[in-house]
């Protein structure tokens, strides 16, 4: 990227409220995904395979969990929701595809700034659209995942149907979600540089803590309690939407009061969240 391409961008470190922040996404749009682009092309530089490695991960991720819970472990080959069977490997990998998302934007996004410190220290640039360059350079491998369960999911007979359209709806739901999540992170991470592994350690639980590799449904000894407040993770929205746009056929509409709960959260997120970072950019020049 020359410098000439960056020193047009017009830089503002001044607090124009939390909706500037989507202003400046929009407006810059063409420059994110040129950035993206050459965020995700470094991710691997100088490898061998280079970006191959972003997909043989996960792949190799989804065939552990899948071995280790249905050899090692006693949970079987299938999965019984609402009264259908399916195979283990597809009800899996429906759950994890949206987590793979998830937790490569909150770990990249949390380090946006000081991955791009030299653009934050020494030129005129609109900070602000740093942690939505690393949500869409991870979004070029969820697009590959989808595709890739899609498949999966056609060779188990399970085809996919206008219900499938609701994935975008899904990953809309997610990119507000994370993105929120990252302009706090990443602008925290400037002054604590140990945020980085605290998010690391909750995403550890909250991995455990979503539906993913477990049916909640089928969970009958869990306390009421107990299951109430795992719903109101988030993402137990947002996994429960996938494998509901792929397996189970049911519309995000039919969840009235959840899916409102999900948007009141994830609204106040992104606010918090950009609130936060446009109150500590003006700072970061200088601490970094």
């Amino acid at each position: 990227m020359s410098n000439e391409t960056i020193t047009v961008i017009d830089g503002d470190q001044k607090d124009a409220g939390w909706l500037s922040i989507p202003r400046e996404i929009i407006a810059n749009k063409k420059l994110i995904m040129g950035l993206a682009k050459n965020d995700f092309r470094q991710k691997f530089a100088g490898s061998y395979l280079g970006v191959v490695w972003a997909f043989v991960q996960p792949v190799v991720t989804v065939f552990v969990y899948w071995f280790v819970f249905t050899k090692a472990l006693p949970v079987g080959t299938s999965m019984m929701r609402n009264g259908i069977e399916y195979p283990y490997v597809i009800w899996l990998l429906c759950g994890l595809v949206p987590w793979f998302f998830f937790s490569e934007v909150i770990n990249s996004g949390t380090t946006a700034l000081t991955d791009y410190d030299y653009l934050v220290k020494k030129v005129v640039f609109k900070v602000s659209i740093l942690p939505a360059i690393k949500e869409v350079s991870s979004t070029f491998v969820h697009l590959f995942f989808v595709g890739f369960t899609l498949l999966f999911c056609v060779f188990y007979k399970n085809y996919p149907s206008v219900y499938s359209l609701q994935l975008v709806y899904y990953f809309i739901c997610m990119v507000l979600l994370s993105l929120g999540i990252i302009y706090a992170t990443s602008a925290i991470t400037v002054f604590f540089k140990d945020m980085k592994q605290v998010v690391n350690i909750g995403l550890q639980v909250l991995i455990w803590m979503t539906p993913i590799m477990w049916d909640i449904s089928n969970m009958k000894s869990l306390n009421p309690i107990i299951v109430t407040i795992l719903k109101l993770n988030p993402m137990f929205y947002i996994v429960q939407g996938y494998r509901e746009s792929l397996l189970d056929k049911v519309w995000f509409f039919s969840h009235g009061a959840m899916t409102l709960y999900f948007w009141i959260v994830t609204l106040l997120i992104f606010f918090v969240g950009t609130r936060i970072f446009n109150k500590l950019k003006v700072h970061f020049a200088d601490i970094l």
